[in-house]
């Protein structure tokens, strides 16, 4: 694919999902979702089981960023190991590993983590406890909803759009 194309959907993908971010919160599903809309592809099923993840897993921000992780679902939905191939001799997954990683530095080049508590003190100055009704006002006061996240994401869905255009992953899907 041609690099200006690639280039202008990533862009949309940035927007839609700053937009989603900002319109209906769930890091790990507004992701996912931007990805399905730019990308045309996507399990409906798999976005419903992204919810989970948001706010490094039910807002508890102590493991992987839900931007992050509804980026490498998303990867895997279309690149993925599947279940009738589960030996997999031809070895997908550790295609899927590679961009992952890729994915992953990435993040780790703007953010120093893939961790939300991490993403959080870099971007918001402090980690905020998100179950905890208080915490959770604070971090809404303070920008979170309105700038941060949908950033967070917004990169997120540009840089898995990058990745999966790049790679040529969208001629793989059955159409």
């Amino acid at each position: 694919m041609e690099k200006k194309r690639i280039e202008e959907s990533a862009k949309e993908a940035y927007q839609k999902g700053k937009e989603y971010e900002k319109t209906y919160r769930g890091c790990s599903q507004c992701v996912f979702a931007a990805l399905q809309d730019v990308l045309g592809v996507g399990s409906d099923d798999v976005f419903k089981a992204a919810t989970g993840l948001a706010g490094g897993t039910g807002l508890t921000c102590d493991s992987g960023c839900g931007a992050y992780m509804g980026g490498v679902l998303f990867l895997g939905s279309i690149l993925g190991r599947e279940r009738k191939n589960f030996s997999d001799p031809e070895g997908v997954r550790f295609k899927t590993h590679k961009l992952v990683r890729k994915f992953r530095d990435r993040f780790i080049h703007e953010y120093g983590s893939v961790v939300c508590r991490d993403i959080q003190n870099k971007v918001l100055g402090r980690y905020y406890y998100l179950p905890d009704p208080q915490e959770f006002e604070k971090f809404h006061n303070a920008g979170a909803h309105d700038i941060h996240c949908p950033e967070v994401v917004g990169k997120a869905a540009q840089w898995m759009t990058e990745i999966v255009l790049e790679e040529g992953l969208l001629s793989r899907q059955k159409t």
